[in-house]
């Protein structure tokens, strides 16, 4: 998969898990509706954190290769 692909993969899985949450709070689906909107949901939330785990360990790689640049943990900062 290229990686114009995976980018477009997580653009649409962002947008549908957009759109799954404006349905849920709407408030007006059956609680069977909510349950299935909610796995979908994710699903989608894993695909787009396994995209932004290798979008992430890919910079790491291109930082190190450069050696210009300190790897900052931004979750520290948080």
């Amino acid at each position: 998969m290229s990686r114009k692909t995976r980018s477009i993969d997580f653009e649409i899985a962002l947008k549908e898990l957009e759109e799954i949450v404006e349905k849920m709070e709407n408030g007006e689906l059956t609680l069977e509706e909510s349950l299935k909107h909610f796995e979908r949901g994710i699903e989608l939330t894993r695909t787009c954190q396994q995209a932004l785990h290798e979008a992430e360990q890919k910079v790491q790689i291109l930082l190190e290769k450069n050696k210009q640049y300190e790897v900052v943990d931004i979750e520290e900062d948080i």
